[in-house]
């Protein structure tokens, strides 16, 4: 039965792992401490409009056989404006990704750190953390290992993990389920939460998730009699995943204290007003969050690379795993000597929320296509959804920028 569970399993839960890292944790704890459940509506948009466009990637994945930075090379004829795509997306996800996976490794290693205690390293007058570089190791492994099967076991065991944890946290702050439901479906925006807000949908839909989910997609399935699958594979995962958001958020919720940064000091304020369990439930959570994040952006980002420059997308090529190296490599070291990643965490969820239209915009005119997609390019409603989906993400883009620049 466990067999044929896993054997059934898609990429799915591997988009959800990507989603729910230390930036997703510390963002919704961050919402829940400073606003309690009002900013829940947020996440069910963002978990949604994830829903809707994972699955446009998905079958963009499976029909063509191919990425979708490798379609948008290809389908772009005007050689300026190809240039600038290329440039815009690998600038956007390749050295994005490296800056995240700093803070991946480090929420890992928070995780870590508040279940067994500090243990840095003295060498050359300086404190090397151990933890990173455990969990950069324990990366590495599985992603030189170059199976696809191997991996996926590994991120769905550690995915599941990571939901009962903050799943049971959650249960634990005994939530009042009349105001969590009015903070789901009540649109609200406090003072100073357009930011926040525009975090939740930026850490929910990641624009490379829609490439990481296309180039994973077609190396599960190869025939279109399985977009059936694929599509209950992505809406199973993603709610999932919104569940977890959704969780953390409650659970940040039920501290009263204002001096909350990060998901090791939530787990730290938990105790005392919920029992120790909650901060080993909550550390565990945290832990498998930033390990799943930690393979899962370099693996992103590698995709994206070659299908930029196009070079053959294979797990075990020496430019594939060039790529991936050198993210892992720089997030393992910046971690390892203290960087501090949680500001640039923040800044990076709401740069993603300011890339998405671009990258939405980018995928609606590929499902468009007859010539990549045929007749499993996207129908009337599906459009209607993903334009709406465009112009709430354009919007709250645009406010966000007024925002940063004080103009409202």
């Amino acid at each position: 039965m466990i067999k044929m569970f896993f054997n059934n399993i898609g990429p799915g839960p591997l988009v959800a792992a990507a989603f729910i890292g230390p930036g997703t944790v510390t963002l919704c704890t961050v919402a829940g401490v400073n606003f309690g459940y009002a900013l829940l509506w947020a996440m069910v948009l963002s978990v949604i409009a994830t829903v809707i466009l994972q699955e446009m990637a998905a079958r963009l994945g499976i029909v063509s056989q191919k990425g979708l930075s490798q379609v948008i090379r290809e389908e772009l004829k005007n050689p300026i404006l190809r240039g600038l795509a290329i440039v815009l997306i690998l600038s956007a996800i390749v050295v994005g990704n490296a800056a995240y996976e700093a803070g991946n490794i480090s929420g890992g290693a928070l995780g870590l750190q508040t279940l067994l205690g500090n243990t840095p390293v003295n060498n050359l007058n300086s404190n090397i953390e151990v933890f990173p570089i455990f969990i950069g190791v324990v990366a590495f492994i599985l992603l030189y290992l170059g199976n696809y099967r191997v991996l996926e076991k590994a991120l769905v065991s550690l995915v599941i993990l990571m939901s009962i944890a903050f799943i049971t946290t959650a249960i634990l702050t005994k939530p009042n389920v009349l105001e969590l439901l009015k903070g789901m479906l009540v649109p609200k925006f406090p003072k100073k939460s357009i930011l926040t807000v525009i975090g939740l949908v930026g850490t929910t839909v990641v624009p490379y998730n829609l490439f990481l989910h296309a180039a994973l997609a077609r190396t599960k399935w190869t025939s279109k009699d399985d977009l059936s699958l694929a599509k209950k594979d992505t809406i199973i995962a993603v709610v999932l995943g919104g569940l977890v958001s959704v969780c953390i958020i409650i659970s940040a919720s039920a501290i009263t204290s204002k001096e909350i940064s990060n998901a090791s000091d939530l787990a730290m304020g938990l105790e005392p007003l919920f029992g120790v369990n909650a901060k080993y439930f909550l550390s565990i959570g945290l832990f498998a969050a930033g390990i799943t994040s930690a393979i899962t952006a370099p693996l992103a980002a590698a995709y994206v690379a070659c299908g930029c420059l196009g070079w053959h997308p294979n797990l075990r090529s020496l430019k594939f795993r060039m790529v991936w190296m050198c993210i892992l490599g720089l997030g393992v070291v910046f971690a390892s000597i203290g960087f501090k990643s949680i500001e640039i965490i923040k800044f990076a969820q709401v740069a993603n929320g300011l890339l998405l239209p671009i990258v939405a915009g980018f995928l609606l005119w590929i499902v468009n296509k007859h010539a990549v997609l045929g007749v499993y390019k996207n129908t009337k409603l599906q459009n209607s959804f993903g334009v709406l989906i465009l112009l709430v993400t354009i919007f709250l883009g645009v406010k966000g920028i007024l925002t940063v620049f004080k103009i409202i």
